[in-house]
């Protein structure tokens, strides 16, 4: 097991004291917000941009991003009701990811990544107004084989995960191409290492645990222990669902963690085909597959997984069918009581985030 004994005050803290939190997340045209309070969720719907591909919140400036498939990125700091462009003349126009650094605020506002299709990653200081990128990324000996296959003429930035640990550390997943490392915030650029998987769908760090990184993938899971120094892939367990799609470990044991599976791509995504299935992997144990609470694995598309670092043992979910929340490390999960929007049934989860 890990240490994560500089997580036992905080553990000791939380323990009997409810938390509140809200999630957001984003369909391809609107964005929603759920929020608990007390033990009870509420659920509002948000008019965002159009054709969404990722979402963020900034909770130091408490502005919302909005990042499109084919008009850039938005932020909006009334809570959605209105929204303003970001990097018009800096941004290639497909935003296909963005991530809020925990451990970089400059003034009022968090350092923010943002990754585009064709694959570049920005980094702004000032809440999007001016950006830096970083084109050393491109120059990777890697880069000529890079392909996303149902467009097969590109690529881009799936999934950024700033170090938790390490300020001027962060890593990239690129769809189709791998993850790639950066010790100097995005100036030079390390290439994709063996033991790593190239579909990279989801990267996450541990928030207690220096060095353990996670990805999940097309091809299935790897983890690092170190840094991303090295790698190791593990598939034991998943069976015919080895189409990784997110991932997340338990903040109180970096050795627990869930996934979303599916098949391959085709009954990963959209509802009228979908059928997928969440699993749980603890030590050098192979994975399970996780039942109980959980719907049927037909109509159910990928889940988003999330956590908080302040609830061990906590994870959500999200899907097209409603919130799941687990409190027991993932062994079982519970669906949040809440009105679900039809047009949510029919819809896929493109991006979620969790704020307290």
């Amino acid at each position: 097991m890990n240490d994560v004994s500089g997580y036992t005050n905080i553990n000791m803290i939380q323990k009997g004291v409810e938390m509140m939190v809200s999630i957001y997340f984003a369909t391809k045209d609107k964005i929603y917000k759920a929020a608990e309070e007390e033990g009870r969720w509420t659920l509002e719907t948000i008019e965002g941009p159009e054709d969404i591909r990722s979402i963020a919140f900034d909770e130091i400036s408490n502005r919302l991003f909005s990042g499109t498939f084919n008009d850039g990125l938005y932020g909006s700091d009334d809570g959605g009701e209105s929204w303003q462009r970001l990097g018009e003349d800096a941004l290639n126009k497909r935003v296909m990811s963005i991530a809020v650094s925990k451990t970089e605020q400059l003034g009022e506002f968090s350092v923010i990544w943002a990754g585009t299709e064709p694959s570049m990653l920005y980094r702004t200081e000032d809440g999007g107004m001016t950006w830096t990128d970083c084109p050393e990324l491109l120059e990777l000996p890697s880069e000529p084989e890079w392909s996303f296959p149902p467009r097969p003429e590109t690529h881009h930035v799936r999934t950024i995960q700033p170090d938790l640990h390490d300020t001027e550390k962060i890593f990239v997943g690129i769809e189709l191409g791998g993850v790639m490392r950066s010790l100097d915030s995005g100036a030079t650029w390390e290439d994709r290492k063996t033991g790593s998987h190239h579909d990279s769908h989801s990267i996450k760090a541990h928030p207690f645990v220096r060095g353990r990184i996670y990805e999940a993938a097309g091809e299935g899971f790897a983890e690092s222990t170190d840094g991303g120094d090295s790698w190791q892939k593990f598939n034991d367990g998943l069976d015919d669902y080895t189409y990784m799609v997110d991932v997340a470990a338990n903040p109180g044991d970096a050795d627990t963690m869930i996934a979303s599976v599916a098949q391959g791509p085709r009954e990963a995504y959209m509802p009228e085909r979908a059928n997928t299935r969440m699993v749980r992997r603890t030590g050098d144990n192979a994975w399970e597959f996780i039942d109980a609470g959980l719907p049927d694995a037909e109509g159910s598309a990928v889940f988003a997984l999330l956590t908080d670092a302040g609830q061990p043992g906590v994870f959500y979910a999200v899907n097209n069918l409603g919130i799941y929340i687990s409190e027991d490390a993932g062994f079982s999960f519970d669906m949040v009581d809440v009105e679900w929007p039809d047009e949510v049934l029919e819809s896929r989860v493109l991006d979620a985030v969790l704020v307290k």
